[in-house]
């Protein structure tokens, strides 16, 4: 279940190796990809940054290479424009080797490690002492990979049922029954790829774990038209090892367009992408997560500074103006905000590498971050193949 890109490269995957089966995906959204999916940046990761021998690191390398793949096939345009990650002082320079060394052990293809000359060859408006050359990262239109995900489905006999929320999953046994958009599935295998609904689907089988998502808001802008050959491919800052979130880059889009972003502050509701959006059950479960409260006590000087951001475009644009210096506030607009479903342990450690939890008849995807998108064909691959023989969906 999940109308985002792991659902539906899941369901694709049963398709495939599975013919004749029948695959249902149910979707509470009236669309594919409404929420994370459809919400990112549009980056196709290289794998510079995960710890080596992570599901993450793995299956971002294969994920990369089967995108590209399915991407060519079904007509999906992609550019490799590269990216920049970029230390701007000494104090820098020790974590852009950890980087470095990490890319090197996850096999980035052509990385090169630029001085100052080096980058402006690259990026001649960007600036920095240093900085590592990922020449293959691209970017793509997600939505558009969903949509041919969804086709490659249907081709193969299964169906996508939208605007149907799941509302109860009960185990009966030698079948899963689901109950969505008013009528019940009963099916030989579960795969539930919620997203920010996962803690939700986890609670209807009675498998709640030791962790829960948190909403992140991640708020972008847009770079004015003039400064927007200021960029020419992706510029990323060094990011802070504390966390699993990139910091504030630069990311040229299919279009030619410039996004700027994203920061990172607590969301009100698991869908909140404006600071309007409260949901009060949504807030009470994730403030009385202990794992929240830990988290909030060790690091409420960060959470504040991204708070502060997130309400004053010029302490965005100053974020920015650390390596494209020419950047203003009045250079920044508004633009879509996204929202990350982030687990955090009880401990209050945030939870870097995927989580894929399998109980029973009944497989449930607890942690999907970056670069979730980019690995989505080989996370479907990684849990299809550790399923058990499957049949079909009987209303």
């Amino acid at each position: 279940m999940g109308g985002g890109i792991i659902g539906l490269a899941v369901a694709r995957e049963l398709a495939l190796r599975h013919p004749g089966a029948e695959v249902v995906v149910v979707e509470k959204e009236p669309r594919l990809a409404a929420h994370q999916t459809g919400h990112n940046s549009g980056v196709i990761h290289a794998g510079l940054y995960y710890q080596p021998g992570s599901l993450k690191a793995t299956l971002c390398t294969r994920g990369g290479a089967l995108l590209r793949e399915f991407s060519q096939q079904h007509g999906i345009d992609f550019q490799e424009l590269g990216k920049l990650v970029v230390a701007t002082n000494d104090a820098e320079l020790e974590q852009l080797a950890v980087i470095e060394d990490r890319a090197r052990r996850n096999r980035v293809p052509d990385l090169v490690r630029l001085d100052r000359a080096g980058m402006a060859e690259i990026e001649p408006h960007i600036s920095g002492i240093a900085a590592l050359h990922s020449p293959h990262t691209a970017v793509i239109d997600y939505r558009a990979v969903c949509e041919a995900l969804a086709a490659d489905l249907a081709a193969r006999g299964g169906r996508v049922l939208l605007s149907s929320p799941v509302t109860a999953i009960r185990d009966e046994g030698d079948r899963v029954a689901v109950t969505a958009g008013g009528q019940t599935l009963r099916v030989d295998r579960l795969v539930a790829c919620g997203g920010l609904s996962s803690d939700a689907l986890a609670a209807m089988v009675d498998d709640p774990g030791d962790v829960r998502i948190i909403p992140f808001r991640g708020e972008y802008y847009h770079l004015r038209a003039g400064l927007r050959d200021r960029v020419r491919g992706l510029v990323y800052p060094v990011p802070d090892p504390r966390y699993p979130f990139l910091g504030v880059h630069l990311t040229r889009d299919l279009t030619g367009g410039v996004h700027v972003g994203p920061n990172a502050v607590l969301a009100l509701a698991l869908e909140g992408y404006r600071w309007r959006d409260v949901n009060p059950r949504d807030l009470a479960q994730v403030l009385t997560w202990p794992g929240m409260r830990r988290l909030a006590h060790e690091h409420w000087r960060n959470g504040l500074a991204e708070m502060v951001g997130s309400l004053s475009r010029r302490r965005f644009a100053a974020a920015v103006r650390r390596y494209l210096p020419e950047v203003r506030a009045g250079d920044l607009t508004r633009a879509p905000a996204g929202v990350r479903a982030q687990a955090v342990r009880r401990t209050g450690e945030l939870v870097d590498d995927f989580v894929i939890r399998t109980s029973g008849r009944v497989t449930v995807v607890r942690n999907a971050p970056s670069p979730a998108a980019t690995s989505s064909l080989a996370i479907a691959e990684h849990i299809v193949g550790q399923l058990a023989v499957i049949g079909g969906a009987r209303p």
